[in-house]
Protein backbone atom coordinates (compact mmCIF):
# COMPACT_ATOMS: atom_id res chain seq x y z
CA UNK A 1 0.00 0.00 0.00
CA UNK A 2 1.03 3.62 -0.46
CA UNK A 3 3.47 5.07 2.04
CA UNK A 4 1.70 7.63 4.23
CA UNK A 5 4.91 8.90 5.82
CA UNK A 6 4.75 12.67 5.58
CA UNK A 7 7.19 15.51 6.17
CA UNK A 8 5.80 18.89 7.18
CA UNK A 9 8.18 21.75 7.95
CA UNK A 10 11.01 19.25 8.27
CA UNK A 11 9.13 17.13 10.80
CA UNK A 12 8.56 13.55 9.61
CA UNK A 13 5.51 11.63 10.86
CA UNK A 14 4.09 8.17 10.05
CA UNK A 15 0.97 9.71 8.49
CA UNK A 16 -0.40 13.19 7.68
CA UNK A 17 -3.22 13.11 10.25
CA UNK A 18 -2.68 15.36 13.28
CA UNK A 19 -5.03 16.20 16.11
CA UNK A 20 -5.89 19.89 16.12
CA UNK A 21 -5.37 22.15 19.10
CA UNK A 22 -8.54 21.55 21.10
CA UNK A 23 -9.93 19.54 24.04
CA UNK A 24 -8.49 16.24 22.67
CA UNK A 25 -4.95 17.65 23.04
CA UNK A 26 -5.45 19.24 26.44
CA UNK A 27 -3.23 16.87 28.39
CA UNK A 28 -0.70 14.06 28.18
CA UNK A 29 -3.28 11.37 28.89
CA UNK A 30 -5.27 12.24 25.77
CA UNK A 31 -2.29 12.73 23.47
CA UNK A 32 -0.68 9.50 24.65
CA UNK A 33 -3.89 7.60 23.84
CA UNK A 34 -4.04 9.27 20.44
CA UNK A 35 -0.47 8.28 19.57
CA UNK A 36 -1.11 4.73 20.77
CA UNK A 37 -4.07 4.65 18.37
CA UNK A 38 -1.82 5.74 15.50
CA UNK A 39 -2.16 9.52 14.98
CA UNK A 40 0.81 11.13 13.25
CA UNK A 41 0.97 14.28 15.34
CA UNK A 42 -0.83 16.68 17.63
CA UNK A 43 -1.04 20.40 18.20
CA UNK A 44 -1.15 20.90 21.97
CA UNK A 45 -4.12 22.86 23.23
CA UNK A 46 -3.41 26.58 23.27
CA UNK A 47 -1.13 27.81 26.04
CA UNK A 48 -1.33 31.30 27.46
CA UNK A 49 0.11 33.32 30.29
CA UNK A 50 0.04 32.22 33.90
CA UNK A 51 -2.14 32.38 35.91
CA UNK A 52 -4.39 30.33 33.60
CA UNK A 53 -7.79 31.49 32.44
CA UNK A 54 -11.03 30.13 33.93
CA UNK A 55 -13.49 28.21 31.75
CA UNK A 56 -17.24 27.99 32.34
CA UNK A 57 -18.41 24.95 34.28
CA UNK A 58 -21.77 24.77 32.51
CA UNK A 59 -22.35 23.49 28.97
CA UNK A 60 -19.41 24.20 26.64
CA UNK A 61 -20.53 22.27 23.59
CA UNK A 62 -23.65 22.00 21.47
CA UNK A 63 -24.35 20.20 18.22
CA UNK A 64 -26.28 20.45 14.99
CA UNK A 65 -27.75 17.04 14.18
CA UNK A 66 -29.01 15.43 11.01
CA UNK A 67 -32.41 13.73 11.03
CA UNK A 68 -30.56 10.53 11.95
CA UNK A 69 -29.08 12.22 15.05
CA UNK A 70 -25.64 12.34 13.46
CA UNK A 71 -23.48 15.31 14.44
CA UNK A 72 -22.83 17.48 11.39
CA UNK A 73 -21.99 20.73 13.15
CA UNK A 74 -20.44 21.46 16.52
CA UNK A 75 -20.28 24.59 18.66
CA UNK A 76 -17.67 25.19 21.35
CA UNK A 77 -17.30 28.01 23.88
CA UNK A 78 -14.33 26.49 25.70
CA UNK A 79 -11.33 28.81 25.94
CA UNK A 80 -7.61 28.04 25.87
CA UNK A 81 -6.05 25.74 28.48
CA UNK A 82 -7.10 26.31 32.07
CA UNK A 83 -4.25 24.17 33.42
CA UNK A 84 -1.06 25.67 34.94
CA UNK A 85 1.64 26.45 32.39
CA UNK A 86 4.26 24.36 34.18
CA UNK A 87 1.98 21.32 34.14
CA UNK A 88 1.52 21.66 30.40
CA UNK A 89 5.21 22.17 29.73
CA UNK A 90 6.20 19.15 31.81
CA UNK A 91 3.71 16.96 29.97
CA UNK A 92 4.75 18.21 26.52
CA UNK A 93 8.38 17.41 27.38
CA UNK A 94 7.45 13.90 28.48
CA UNK A 95 5.23 13.16 25.48
CA UNK A 96 7.91 14.29 23.03
CA UNK A 97 10.44 12.09 24.82
CA UNK A 98 8.10 9.09 24.70
CA UNK A 99 7.03 9.61 21.08
CA UNK A 100 10.02 10.98 19.13
CA UNK A 101 8.55 9.89 15.79
CA UNK A 102 5.35 11.97 16.22
CA UNK A 103 4.91 15.69 15.67
CA UNK A 104 4.21 17.91 18.66
CA UNK A 105 3.49 21.54 17.86
CA UNK A 106 2.34 23.84 20.65
CA UNK A 107 -0.51 26.28 20.10
CA UNK A 108 0.20 29.66 21.67
CA UNK A 109 -1.89 32.76 22.37
CA UNK A 110 -0.18 35.72 23.99
CA UNK A 111 -0.91 39.45 24.40
CA UNK A 112 0.25 41.94 21.80
CA UNK A 113 3.52 43.00 23.35
CA UNK A 114 6.98 41.77 22.43
CA UNK A 115 8.22 41.32 25.99
CA UNK A 116 5.65 38.60 26.68
CA UNK A 117 6.63 36.69 23.53
CA UNK A 118 10.30 37.04 24.43
CA UNK A 119 9.58 35.48 27.82
CA UNK A 120 7.29 32.60 26.84
CA UNK A 121 8.59 31.41 23.45
CA UNK A 122 11.99 30.11 24.71
CA UNK A 123 10.28 28.58 27.75
CA UNK A 124 7.88 26.61 25.55
CA UNK A 125 10.55 25.67 23.05
CA UNK A 126 12.68 24.22 25.83
CA UNK A 127 10.23 21.29 26.06
CA UNK A 128 11.65 19.84 22.86
CA UNK A 129 8.42 20.45 20.93
CA UNK A 130 8.78 20.53 17.15
CA UNK A 131 7.35 24.00 16.67
CA UNK A 132 4.63 26.54 17.35
CA UNK A 133 1.14 27.21 16.04
CA UNK A 134 0.05 30.79 16.70
CA UNK A 135 -3.65 30.88 17.53
CA UNK A 136 -4.92 33.98 15.73
CA UNK A 137 -8.35 32.48 15.18
CA UNK A 138 -10.28 31.75 18.39
CA UNK A 139 -13.53 33.75 17.92
CA UNK A 140 -14.89 33.77 21.47
CA UNK A 141 -13.74 34.83 24.91
CA UNK A 142 -10.09 35.44 24.13
CA UNK A 143 -10.89 37.85 21.29
CA UNK A 144 -12.60 40.04 23.88
CA UNK A 145 -9.19 40.28 25.57
CA UNK A 146 -7.42 41.45 22.41
CA UNK A 147 -6.15 38.02 21.35
CA UNK A 148 -7.34 35.20 19.07
CA UNK A 149 -9.52 36.44 16.22
CA UNK A 150 -8.98 40.03 17.38
CA UNK A 151 -5.43 39.59 16.07
CA UNK A 152 -6.33 37.35 13.14
CA UNK A 153 -8.73 39.91 11.69
CA UNK A 154 -6.02 42.60 11.47
CA UNK A 155 -3.19 41.75 9.04
CA UNK A 156 -0.83 44.23 10.65
CA UNK A 157 -1.22 42.50 14.01
CA UNK A 158 -0.68 39.08 12.42
CA UNK A 159 2.59 40.21 10.89
CA UNK A 160 3.75 41.90 14.09
CA UNK A 161 3.07 38.93 16.40
CA UNK A 162 4.53 36.48 13.88
CA UNK A 163 7.71 38.53 13.71
CA UNK A 164 7.99 38.49 17.49
CA UNK A 165 7.60 34.72 17.65
CA UNK A 166 10.08 34.13 14.84
CA UNK A 167 12.56 36.44 16.54
CA UNK A 168 12.74 34.25 19.65
CA UNK A 169 11.98 30.79 18.19
CA UNK A 170 14.42 28.42 16.55
CA UNK A 171 11.74 25.92 15.50
CA UNK A 172 9.09 26.29 12.75
CA UNK A 173 6.12 28.61 13.25
CA UNK A 174 2.64 27.94 11.86
CA UNK A 175 0.09 30.75 11.86
CA UNK A 176 -3.51 29.60 12.40
CA UNK A 177 -5.95 31.81 10.53
CA UNK A 178 -9.52 32.78 11.35
CA UNK A 179 -12.34 32.29 8.80
CA UNK A 180 -14.18 35.25 10.31
CA UNK A 181 -12.93 37.60 7.61
CA UNK A 182 -14.24 38.64 4.20
CA UNK A 183 -11.02 37.68 2.39
CA UNK A 184 -8.48 35.13 3.65
CA UNK A 185 -5.64 36.44 1.47
CA UNK A 186 -4.63 39.59 3.43
CA UNK A 187 -4.16 37.56 6.66
CA UNK A 188 -2.25 34.86 4.76
CA UNK A 189 -0.01 37.44 3.11
CA UNK A 190 0.63 39.07 6.49
CA UNK A 191 1.64 35.73 7.98
CA UNK A 192 4.10 35.19 5.13
CA UNK A 193 5.44 38.74 5.49
CA UNK A 194 5.98 38.10 9.19
CA UNK A 195 8.11 35.08 8.41
CA UNK A 196 5.62 32.28 9.10
CA UNK A 197 6.85 28.89 7.93
CA UNK A 198 3.28 27.73 7.22
CA UNK A 199 -0.36 28.56 7.80
CA UNK A 200 -3.13 26.37 9.21
CA UNK A 201 -6.81 26.94 8.56
CA UNK A 202 -9.55 27.22 9.35
CA UNK A 203 -10.21 28.00 12.97
CA UNK A 204 -13.85 28.01 14.05
CA UNK A 205 -16.66 30.19 12.70
CA UNK A 206 -18.66 32.61 14.88
CA UNK A 207 -21.99 30.99 15.66
CA UNK A 208 -25.03 30.65 17.88
CA UNK A 209 -26.64 27.21 17.61
CA UNK A 210 -30.26 27.81 18.62
CA UNK A 211 -32.61 28.88 21.40
CA UNK A 212 -34.18 26.88 24.22
CA UNK A 213 -37.75 26.38 22.97
CA UNK A 214 -39.19 26.22 26.49
CA UNK A 215 -37.59 29.33 27.94
CA UNK A 216 -36.86 31.21 24.70
CA UNK A 217 -33.34 31.93 25.88
CA UNK A 218 -30.14 31.15 24.07
CA UNK A 219 -29.05 27.51 24.11
CA UNK A 220 -26.75 26.43 25.63
CA UNK A 221 -26.49 28.91 28.44
CA UNK A 222 -24.57 29.37 31.66
CA UNK A 223 -26.81 30.46 34.52
CA UNK A 224 -29.35 31.81 32.04
CA UNK A 225 -26.92 33.68 29.74
CA UNK A 226 -25.12 32.50 26.61
CA UNK A 227 -22.40 33.66 24.26
CA UNK A 228 -21.50 33.00 20.65
CA UNK A 229 -18.98 30.22 20.16
CA UNK A 230 -16.85 28.60 17.49
CA UNK A 231 -18.58 26.46 14.86
CA UNK A 232 -16.76 23.42 13.48
CA UNK A 233 -17.41 19.94 12.12
CA UNK A 234 -18.48 18.72 8.69
CA UNK A 235 -20.69 21.76 8.10
CA UNK A 236 -17.69 24.12 7.84
CA UNK A 237 -15.64 22.01 5.41
CA UNK A 238 -16.73 23.91 2.24
CA UNK A 239 -15.66 27.19 3.85
CA UNK A 240 -12.30 25.71 4.77
CA UNK A 241 -11.69 24.22 1.32
CA UNK A 242 -12.40 27.55 -0.37
CA UNK A 243 -9.92 29.38 1.83
CA UNK A 244 -7.23 26.70 1.46
CA UNK A 245 -7.61 26.78 -2.32
CA UNK A 246 -7.46 30.58 -2.42
CA UNK A 247 -4.12 30.56 -0.62
CA UNK A 248 -2.77 27.71 -2.75
CA UNK A 249 -3.68 29.30 -6.10
CA UNK A 250 -2.75 32.92 -5.40
CA UNK A 251 0.71 34.01 -6.55
CA UNK A 252 1.63 35.92 -3.38
CA UNK A 253 0.79 33.00 -1.09
CA UNK A 254 1.25 29.91 -3.25
CA UNK A 255 4.02 27.58 -2.20
CA UNK A 256 3.50 28.33 1.48
CA UNK A 257 2.87 25.02 3.32
CA UNK A 258 -0.73 24.62 4.48
CA UNK A 259 -2.12 22.50 7.29
CA UNK A 260 -5.78 21.93 6.47
CA UNK A 261 -8.44 22.05 9.19
CA UNK A 262 -12.22 22.02 9.13
CA UNK A 263 -14.73 19.19 8.91
CA UNK A 264 -12.41 16.27 8.18
CA UNK A 265 -14.64 13.32 8.96
CA UNK A 266 -13.30 10.55 6.71
CA UNK A 267 -10.51 9.90 4.21
CA UNK A 268 -12.42 11.57 1.36
CA UNK A 269 -12.40 14.85 3.26
CA UNK A 270 -8.64 14.54 3.62
CA UNK A 271 -8.30 13.92 -0.12
CA UNK A 272 -10.22 17.15 -0.76
CA UNK A 273 -7.83 19.14 1.42
CA UNK A 274 -4.69 17.56 -0.07
CA UNK A 275 -5.83 18.00 -3.67
CA UNK A 276 -6.66 21.66 -3.01
CA UNK A 277 -3.25 22.45 -1.56
CA UNK A 278 -2.86 21.24 2.04
CA UNK A 279 0.23 19.20 2.90
CA UNK A 280 -1.21 17.67 6.06
CA UNK A 281 -4.52 17.84 7.92
CA UNK A 282 -5.70 18.38 11.47
CA UNK A 283 -8.79 16.72 12.96
CA UNK A 284 -10.81 17.61 16.04
CA UNK A 285 -14.60 17.28 15.90
CA UNK A 286 -14.63 13.79 14.36
CA UNK A 287 -12.34 12.56 17.13
CA UNK A 288 -14.57 14.17 19.77
CA UNK A 289 -17.63 12.48 18.30
CA UNK A 290 -16.20 9.03 17.48
CA UNK A 291 -12.95 8.69 19.44
CA UNK A 292 -9.32 8.28 18.43
CA UNK A 293 -9.80 4.94 16.64
CA UNK A 294 -11.11 6.75 13.56
CA UNK A 295 -7.46 7.07 12.59
CA UNK A 296 -7.66 3.49 11.27
CA UNK A 297 -10.33 4.41 8.73
CA UNK A 298 -8.54 7.64 7.82
CA UNK A 299 -5.21 5.98 7.08
CA UNK A 300 -6.63 2.86 5.46
CA UNK A 301 -8.96 4.81 3.18
CA UNK A 302 -6.31 7.30 2.14
CA UNK A 303 -3.78 4.57 1.45
CA UNK A 304 -6.22 2.65 -0.72
CA UNK A 305 -7.16 5.80 -2.61
CA UNK A 306 -3.52 6.54 -3.39
CA UNK A 307 -3.05 2.95 -4.56
CA UNK A 308 -6.05 3.25 -6.88
CA UNK A 309 -4.59 6.45 -8.35
CA UNK A 310 -1.16 4.90 -8.80
CA UNK A 311 0.37 7.32 -6.29
CA UNK A 312 3.05 6.15 -3.89
CA UNK A 313 2.88 9.04 -1.40
CA UNK A 314 0.65 11.85 -0.16
CA UNK A 315 2.97 14.45 -1.70
CA UNK A 316 1.90 13.32 -5.17
CA UNK A 317 -1.69 14.25 -4.34
CA UNK A 318 -0.98 17.67 -2.82
CA UNK A 319 -2.25 20.47 -5.06
CA UNK A 320 -3.53 18.25 -7.87
CA UNK A 321 -6.89 20.06 -8.05
CA UNK A 322 -5.55 23.59 -7.63
CA UNK A 323 -5.13 24.29 -11.39
CA UNK A 324 -8.85 23.55 -11.85
CA UNK A 325 -9.90 26.34 -9.46
CA UNK A 326 -10.56 29.67 -11.18
CA UNK A 327 -12.74 32.78 -10.98
CA UNK A 328 -16.31 32.58 -12.28
CA UNK A 329 -15.55 34.96 -15.14
CA UNK A 330 -13.23 32.38 -16.71
CA UNK A 331 -15.75 29.52 -16.81
CA UNK A 332 -16.67 28.15 -20.25
CA UNK A 333 -20.18 29.43 -20.93
CA UNK A 334 -20.41 27.29 -24.07
CA UNK A 335 -20.12 24.07 -22.07
CA UNK A 336 -23.36 22.11 -21.73
CA UNK A 337 -24.37 19.24 -19.45
CA UNK A 338 -27.78 17.63 -19.09
CA UNK A 339 -29.27 15.53 -16.30
CA UNK A 340 -30.00 11.88 -17.04
CA UNK A 341 -32.20 9.65 -14.86
CA UNK A 342 -31.41 5.94 -14.63
CA UNK A 343 -34.85 4.35 -14.64
CA UNK A 344 -33.51 1.09 -13.21
CA UNK A 345 -32.32 2.92 -10.09
CA UNK A 346 -35.23 5.37 -9.77
CA UNK A 347 -37.48 4.66 -6.76
CA UNK A 348 -40.11 7.10 -8.04
CA UNK A 349 -40.06 9.26 -4.91
CA UNK A 350 -40.63 12.36 -7.02
CA UNK A 351 -38.26 14.68 -5.19
CA UNK A 352 -36.46 15.64 -8.39
CA UNK A 353 -39.73 16.63 -10.06
CA UNK A 354 -41.03 18.60 -7.08
CA UNK A 355 -37.92 20.74 -6.61
CA UNK A 356 -37.43 21.30 -10.32
CA UNK A 357 -41.10 22.16 -10.82
CA UNK A 358 -41.36 24.46 -7.81
CA UNK A 359 -37.96 26.14 -7.69
CA UNK A 360 -36.10 25.62 -10.95
CA UNK A 361 -36.83 25.05 -14.63
CA UNK A 362 -39.77 22.66 -14.91
CA UNK A 363 -37.52 20.17 -16.68
CA UNK A 364 -38.62 16.84 -15.14
CA UNK A 365 -41.84 15.00 -15.91
CA UNK A 366 -43.98 13.21 -13.32
CA UNK A 367 -46.14 11.27 -15.77
CA UNK A 368 -45.33 9.63 -19.12
CA UNK A 369 -48.11 7.94 -21.12
CA UNK A 370 -50.31 7.93 -18.06
CA UNK A 371 -47.73 6.26 -15.82
CA UNK A 372 -45.74 7.73 -12.92
CA UNK A 373 -42.33 8.26 -14.52
CA UNK A 374 -39.65 10.88 -14.01
CA UNK A 375 -37.72 11.89 -17.09
CA UNK A 376 -35.65 14.93 -17.95
CA UNK A 377 -37.12 17.28 -20.54
CA UNK A 378 -33.84 18.08 -22.24
CA UNK A 379 -35.15 21.22 -23.98
CA UNK A 380 -35.81 22.77 -20.55
CA UNK A 381 -32.85 21.36 -18.59
CA UNK A 382 -30.13 23.95 -17.92
CA UNK A 383 -27.78 21.54 -16.15
CA UNK A 384 -28.16 23.17 -12.73
CA UNK A 385 -27.56 19.87 -10.84
CA UNK A 386 -30.34 20.47 -8.29
CA UNK A 387 -32.00 17.13 -9.07
CA UNK A 388 -28.71 15.30 -8.50
CA UNK A 389 -28.30 17.07 -5.17
CA UNK A 390 -31.71 16.08 -3.77
CA UNK A 391 -32.00 12.56 -5.20
CA UNK A 392 -31.79 10.02 -2.32
CA UNK A 393 -30.36 7.29 -4.56
CA UNK A 394 -26.64 7.47 -5.33
CA UNK A 395 -25.89 7.69 -9.07
CA UNK A 396 -29.56 7.53 -10.07
CA UNK A 397 -29.31 10.97 -11.65
CA UNK A 398 -26.07 11.95 -13.36
CA UNK A 399 -24.85 14.92 -15.36
CA UNK A 400 -23.59 14.10 -18.84
CA UNK A 401 -21.72 16.41 -21.23
CA UNK A 402 -23.47 16.58 -24.62
CA UNK A 403 -21.73 16.16 -27.97
CA UNK A 404 -20.65 18.65 -30.63
CA UNK A 405 -22.97 20.50 -32.96
CA UNK A 406 -26.72 21.06 -32.58
CA UNK A 407 -29.05 18.61 -30.88
CA UNK A 408 -31.56 17.80 -33.66
CA UNK A 409 -34.41 17.31 -31.17
CA UNK A 410 -33.97 20.56 -29.23
CA UNK A 411 -32.07 22.95 -31.44
CA UNK A 412 -29.68 23.58 -28.55
CA UNK A 413 -25.98 24.13 -29.19
CA UNK A 414 -23.98 21.26 -27.75
CA UNK A 415 -20.30 20.91 -27.02
CA UNK A 416 -17.49 19.55 -29.09
CA UNK A 417 -15.33 16.72 -27.88
CA UNK A 418 -17.58 15.10 -25.30
CA UNK A 419 -19.56 11.87 -25.05
CA UNK A 420 -22.64 11.69 -27.27
CA UNK A 421 -25.51 12.31 -24.86
CA UNK A 422 -28.13 11.49 -27.53
CA UNK A 423 -27.03 7.84 -27.62
CA UNK A 424 -25.95 7.35 -24.01
CA UNK A 425 -27.50 4.15 -22.56
CA UNK A 426 -28.69 5.99 -19.45
CA UNK A 427 -30.66 8.50 -21.51
CA UNK A 428 -34.27 7.25 -21.74
CA UNK A 429 -34.84 9.57 -24.72
CA UNK A 430 -31.79 8.43 -26.70
CA UNK A 431 -32.29 8.49 -30.44
CA UNK A 432 -31.97 4.69 -30.81
CA UNK A 433 -34.42 3.90 -27.97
Amino acid sequence: MADLTTEFLGVKTPNPFWLASAPPTDKAYNVNRAFEAGWGGAVWKTLGEDPPIVNVSGPRYSALHSNERRVIGFNNIELITDRPLKTNLDEIRQIKKDWPDRAIFVSVMLPMNEATWANYVPMIEDTGADGFELNFGCPHGMSERGMGAAVGQVPEYIQMATEWCKKYATTPVIVKLTPNVTNILPPAKAARAGGADAVSLINTVNSIMRVNYDTLTMYPSTDGMGSHGGYCGQAVKPIALHMVAEIARTKETSGMPISGIGGIHDWRDAVDFFALGASNVQVCTAAMVYGFKIIDDLTDGLSRFLDDKGMSSVSELVGKAVPSVTDWQYLNLNYVEKAVIDQDLCIKCGRCHVVCEDTSHQAITHTVNGERRFEVIDAECVGCNLCVSVCPVDSCITMLPVSSGIDPRTGLAINKGHADWTTHPNNPMRKDA
